[in-house]
């Protein structure tokens, strides 16, 4: 169903249950779609039936029996859900976590002697690539301000073959003009590259909205449930070859039993996200009638920065955002996140159990300052909240607790 053309047709919900379940990976020959769900195939060795047969095999096509490490039909069937879900998408790519996806992207459209311009609120490790692994292949990096054309443009140079996006950023959630700087890149000969993490597909649709290749941590909203790592990458036709020669070049392969996990926590991603959304959205509006909070960043919420590009691009949200606490000191804001009972100490975001994290992106901000725009420069001691599947009740009334205590050990002066 999911190539035929009346699947482009339905609703994000109906393909995410649809995707990636042809006949041949859910049946027999002799009974076709026999199961709800792809089996999983564990095999490093592919055999063939004859000489005739393994000389008359394709040399390298999707969904062909060939060689473990170019997948089976678990992985295929993960790769066809996740091409299906993106429009504008030929084809996916699955990387052993998101870091590797964001590596294997990089070092296929780079090249020695190459600038890549990197986004200012990306991705610690994405930044720490650029700082090192891309360095060490001879490949300059500069940042810009994520909300700045100028600063993109300022950048920009006969060298720059590639730029980086993200958005919303994972700690400071500001929003790009994906759109803009796609179109600004594109004429200048320069390739787009989305980590699309925070919506997925599901919420922004990178490739139609000007992206050339949308990068996934599969290991945040895809599994949904803390128990696996996978990153993947979507293009259009001409990328996803390139994607897929140099991801095999460099030996990259995905596990089958991780694959599966990831179909599983697919077929709920849309309920999930909608169910966190809901839960982020009313905890953001009443942190920030806090008289202990300064600023919440979150750009589902109106009047946070980057809601009209939100509202304007964007079909859905998803659980993660910052606040920012009024005043005081990194050991205040250590003991009002130790206060927490419901939110585990974590890294990570987008599972069933929400998580609380301290954002301190200062030390990080190249092209870019910390606090931002229009925030008290007292004002910097960051609180990220990825918001699970708990009763909003419940993680507003810990919240309320630990606040609190924040406030009554004097924390904010």
């Amino acid at each position: 169903m999911s190539n035929s053309d009346d699947f482009e047709t339905l609703g994000p919900s109906t393909r995410g249950v649809l995707a990636g379940r042809a006949d041949e990976w859910t049946g027999t020959p002799g009974h076709p779609g026999a199961v709800v769900n792809p089996a999983v195939w564990r095999a490093s060795t592919h055999l063939y039936p004859d000489m005739a047969a393994l000389r008359a095999h394709p040399a390298n096509e999707d969904g062909k029996f060939y060689y473990g490490r170019r997948g089976g039909p678990t992985q295929w069937a993960l790769a066809d859900a996740l091409t299906a879900l993106e429009p504008g998408a030929a084809g996916t790519v699955l990387y052993p976590s998101g870091v590797a996806a964001i590596a294997g992207v990089l070092l296929t459209v780079l090249r020695p002697g190459d600038v890549l311009l990197m986004t200012d609120n990306a991705y610690e490790p994405s930044r720490a690539m650029g700082r090192g692994l891309l360095k060490d292949f001879g490949v300059e990096t500069r940042w810009f301000d994520p909300t700045d054309m100028a600063s993109f443009e300022a950048a920009c140079c006969e060298r720059t073959r590639c730029v980086l996006l993200e958005s919303p950023g994972s700690l400071t959630m500001e929003v790009q003009d994906v759109p803009a700087l796609s179109a600004a890149a594109r004429a200048r000969g320069i390739v787009s590259v989305l980590d699309n993490t925070w919506a997925s597909a599901l919420g922004f649709a990178g490739l139609r909205h000007g992206a050339d290749i949308v990068v996934m941590s599969l290991t945040k909203h895809v599994s949904g449930h803390s128990d696996c790592m996978m990153g993947s990458a979507s293009a259009g036709e001409e990328w996803y070859r390139k994607l897929r020669v140099r991801s095999q070049g460099l030996g990259i392969v995905t596990s089958p039993d991780d694959a599966a996990l990831m179909l599983r926590g697919l077929r709920t991603m849309k309920l999930r996200l909608e169910a966190e959304t809901a839960s982020a959205l009313a905890l953001a509006q009443w942190l920030e009638a806090r008289p202990e909070v300064a600023r919440v960043l979150c750009p589902m919420l109106p009047g946070s920065p980057g809601h009209e590009l939100w509202q304007r691009d964007f079909t859905g949200g998803c659980g993660l955002f910052s606040f920012v606490l009024k005043g005081g000191t990194s050991a205040g804001r250590d003991a009002l996140i130790d206060a927490l009972n419901l939110f585990g100490i974590g890294y990570s975001w987008g599972g069933f159990e929400s998580l609380a994290t301290p954002v301190d992106p200062q030390a990080i901000r190249t092209a870019s300052a910390w606090p931002l725009k229009g925030m008290d420069s007292g004002d910097r001691f960051g609180v990220r909240l990825s918001i699970g599947l708990e009763d909003t009740a419940d993680l507003m009334a810990d919240l309320d607790q630990a606040l609190r205590v924040w406030a009554a050990d004097g924390a904010a002066a």
